[in-house]
């Protein structure tokens, strides 16, 4: 089951991110995860913090979970840290 309330962070500019946070919160929600994996990490925490600071004023953090999954590459198993952080309306 995925949550429509989750932002996957990639590749994609900051902002682009940036704007699906700040859209779902605008369209009613109260909870909001990001999420990203590898590379993309400090671009979800970019993402994160750019939100809050300058569009979200009235948002906090509720809770960071990190981890470590294993993904199957052409290579073989490998191990990519991962990071949720979830934020919440304070309205």
């Amino acid at each position: 089951m995925q949550d429509d309330n989750t932002v996957f962070v990639g590749n994609k500019p900051v902002m682009n991110y940036v704007l699906a946070v700040v859209t779902q919160f605008n369209n009613g929600a109260e909870e909001v995860t990001v999420k990203a994996r590898g590379k993309a990490i400090s671009r979800a925490v970019d993402t994160t913090e750019i939100a809050l600071n300058r569009f979200l004023l009235d948002v906090e953090k509720k809770s960071i979970f990190t981890s470590t999954e294993e993904v199957d590459t052409e290579s073989g198993k490998t191990h990519v840290s991962s990071i949720e952080i979830t934020l919440i309306s304070r309205k």
